[in-house]
């Protein structure tokens, strides 16, 4: 007696092979475009926490020395003594000049007296675009 064996291939046919990188591409794809919301947002939240630190550094620098800067003295008088204009009765550094720069990195702004704020000062990042006065722009009001 004979027993006669159907002989299937151990595998996987074509069809399912394109089948699950088909899954896998549609994956990946829909991965990377939720990155790049939550890529966005981190730099929106790490310039809404930078503009916090500016803010208790400028508070700082008033404390120590009397007055804010000026418009003209801008944030860099957190990084060395302004050399022009009205001088703190007391300065003393209070950051690096690498925190002047948002995630994109342009310099922060700041103007004393503020459009946005006119009884104390304004600090904004231009936001991605680099523009000044553009839908993101992100700033201390």
């Amino acid at each position: 007696m004979t027993i006669h064996r159907s002989r299937r291939a151990k595998g996987f046919t074509l069809m399912e092979m394109l089948l699950v990188l088909g899954i896998i591409a549609l994956l990946v794809g829909m991965g990377t475009f939720m990155m790049v919301d939550v890529l966005g947002d981190a730099e929106e939240g790490k310039v809404k926490g930078d503009i916090q630190t500016l803010k208790a550094q400028l508070i700082r620098y008033k404390t120590k020395g009397g007055l804010y800067p000026t418009t003209e003295q801008g944030l860099e008088a957190l990084v060395t003594k302004p050399s022009d204009g009205p001088q703190p009765r007391s300065y003393k550094s209070l950051m690096q000049k690498e925190a002047l720069y948002d995630p994109w990195g342009n310099v922060y702004q700041y103007r004393r007296p503020g459009k946005q704020n006119p009884e104390e000062y304004d600090i904004f990042s231009m936001g991605k675009d680099g523009q000044e006065g553009t839908e993101d722009d992100i700033g201390n009001w």
